[in-house]
């Protein structure tokens, strides 16, 4: 019996899903399929898809009924999938080879329901990681994702399929924050996530992606905050601080213009100076950049804010 079923949503993926699949193939743990939803892509990637589910019967490739990322993910983990384990990964990033092997030996004991690893972000090369996640000790909180999603990006989770199924997948409605909210009710609801000390996720960083969208993503946040005030909880000073200054981070990385990036810093220190200039690597870093902007080129400002 396959124990995971890896969903991989593909639109436009053409030049990058060989290099994904590659990655899932030379992973250490091998009792998985990979379920390809197509999402109408323009380009030929429905081809490059079909031309490696031929080479390797593991791969399944089907077209999504519906459109979008969100639903690709629920047609593929709700109705597709076959393994005890839903691991999710985007069609441009990457995995390191014992990713599987780390979600399987964790979600097999079964006092945990979710669980996620480290990410490095790179541009081009995935063996050059400009800047890594962090892990935080024990599980994760509701309070803690309203502040900042420490798993980054749904090539990140893994879960049980059981649970998944139990919370009715992703909100199809959401194409930014789509994982939060999904995090905030999964961890609200009482299951378990957790993260594992281990380099599993390589992420292909994008200037012109989705997340690319500042005032679309904060739009977007407060269904997330809703689902989060449906449970009992509600955002603290802190937590809309960290917010800001993650926000302002991803301002300064995509060349956002000035007054946006000091906007960002001024709003979150207003929310909670400490929370938003602490650490001083991140918080500090950003304020200070906010200040030089006219003279920080675009360059410095992509390396030093990678994610």
């Amino acid at each position: 019996m396959t124990l995971i079923s890896v969903v991989i949503p593909v639109y436009n993926a053409a030049e990058t899903l060989p290099a994904t699949i590659s990655a899932l193939q030379e992973q250490s743990f091998t009792n998985w399929e990979a379920i390809l939803v197509e999402d109408g892509s323009t380009d030929n990637s429905w081809s490059v898809a079909e031309t490696l589910a031929q080479k390797d019967s593991r791969l399944k490739l089907l077209r999504n009924p519906r459109k979008g990322p969100s639903a690709a993910r629920n047609h593929g983990a709700l109705t597709q999938a076959n393994g005890e384990i839903i691991a999710f990964c985007d069609a441009d990033d990457l995995w390191q080879r014992d990713k599987l092997r780390d979600v399987a030996l964790y979600l097999s004991r079964g006092d945990v329901q979710a669980v996620f690893g480290q990410v490095g972000f790179f541009h081009q090369d995935p063996s050059h990681i400009e800047t890594c996640s962090h892990v935080p000790q024990g599980d994760v909180t509701v309070p803690m994702l309203m502040g900042e999603n420490a798993v980054c990006t749904l090539s990140n989770l893994s879960l049980r399929r059981d649970t998944f199924q139990s919370l009715g997948g992703f909100r199809e409605d959401l194409v930014h924050n789509e994982d939060l909210e999904f995090l905030i009710h999964l961890v609200g609801a009482g299951h378990r996530l957790t993260g594992i000390h281990a380099p599993h996720v390589l992420y292909r960083l994008s200037h012109n992606g989705l997340s690319a969208d500042l005032d679309k993503m904060r739009i977007s946040r407060m269904a997330a905050l809703k689902t989060a005030a449906r449970l009992g909880y509600r955002p603290d000073p802190r937590a809309e601080a960290i917010y800001l200054r993650y926000l302002a981070r991803r301002a300064l990385r995509i060349g956002a213009p000035a007054s946006t990036t000091r906007k960002l810093v001024v709003e979150g220190c207003r929310q909670n100076a400490t929370a938003f200039l602490l650490p001083a690597r991140r918080g500090v870093l950003i304020a200070l950049a906010a200040l030089l902007l006219p003279c920080l080129p675009q360059t410095t400002r992509q390396y030093l804010f990678a994610n």
